[in-house]
């Protein structure tokens, strides 16, 4: 079997970011790649649910607080800023 070269492009911090996770499982980027390809063939699609980024608790807690009219509400940027404690 001869080995093929698979290249995409990505963002740096990307990367750095994916390899830092890898390492601390023990193994290389190419190798997760290796894997996610491998996974990819032995189920027939995605090994995984492509799901968007969801936001974190601080942020759902605000926009609960929010929903259930709570919380200050502001007309403007301005009129916020105003009444930040910077």
């Amino acid at each position: 079997m001869t080995n093929q070269t698979v290249q995409a492009r990505v963002s740096l911090a990307l990367k750095q970011e994916a390899d830092h996770i890898f390492a601390r499982m023990g193994m290389t980027t190419s190798d997760a790649i290796r894997i996610f390809l491998q996974q990819a063939v032995n189920i027939g699609g995605l090994p995984f649910r492509p799901t968007a980024k969801q936001p974190n608790q601080a942020t759902i807690e605000a926009m609960n607080e929010l929903n259930s009219n709570k919380g200050e509400k502001y007309n403007s940027s301005n009129e916020l800023f105003k009444n930040l404690d910077i």
